[in-house]
């Protein structure tokens, strides 16, 4: 079922938030001991999807051209207006936290690699992990923002139903079009790449060194390219 992860990540943000709103607000230690604990499981997901490769230059390549591309098009920077234009749309017609929960936990459900590698993966081999993965991490982020929000966190749960399901549609409609073997190669460098990209969540996470992941997504659609390039060339 090629939305059973979005399902998932989006009946984890619903149980977080209630389960937020029923308990008392958790304390800054647990918060974030939990948290890196997260951040370590998240990077080693990472790790295992990265060695995934079967062309290593093939990754490097997409990352140090999807690494120009981000910074030319000023990716992470356009999410940043976004979410400040979205949170003055939604500010404007609601009132105290409901709003301010709303803006903050549906960027930080939508805005970011897992969300579309996660969205991909589930289109294209309808493999969910990433997507269960992320669902751990934003159900506890739920429970959090929930204790110190208030409900508008749920109301995060639609978009994120929306946006990733998407995405994952749109990828299984694109692979029908591609040769069966060539979309294997495919996915295992994107897979590989995402890796990566996933591995620079988990350091933000553990707030060891800001990376700018939004500037490098688009490797994974330069990962996509050059797959068949490379097959053309050899």
């Amino acid at each position: 079922m090629v939305l059973l992860g979005t399902i998932v990540n989006t009946l984890s943000i619903l149980a977080g938030g209630i389960l937020g709103l029923a308990l008392p607000k958790l304390s800054q230690g647990i918060r974030t001991t939990v948290m890196q604990g997260l951040g370590l499981a998240v990077a080693i997901q990472g790790i295992m999807m990265a060695l995934k490769t079967n062309n290593l230059l093939i990754v490097i390549g997409s990352l140090v051209l999807g690494g120009v591309l981000g910074e030319l098009m000023k990716v992470e920077a356009g999410l940043e207006r976004l979410g400040q234009w979205l949170e003055r749309v939604v500010s404007s017609r609601a009132k105290g936290r409901v709003a301010e929960g709303f803006v903050t936990t549906t960027l930080l459900f939508c805005v970011g690699a897992m969300a579309i590698l996660g969205s991909i993966d589930s289109g294209v081999r309808h493999n969910h992990d990433m997507l269960y993965t992320k669902s751990v991490l934003d159900g506890f982020a739920s429970i959090i923002f929930a204790s110190t929000l208030g409900v508008g966190v749920l109301f995060s749960s639609l978009p994120i139903l929306l946006y990733q399901g998407t995405i994952a549609l749109s990828a299984t409609f694109i692979t029908s079009w591609i040769d069966p073997a060539m979309l294997d190669a495919i996915t295992a460098e994107i897979t590989a790449v995402g890796g990566i990209l996933i591995i620079g969540i988990g350091i933000n996470m553990l707030e060891i060194k800001k990376i700018n992941v939004a500037n490098l997504l688009p490797s994974v659609l330069v990962a996509s390219f050059l797959v068949p390039l490379v097959a053309w060339i050899t």
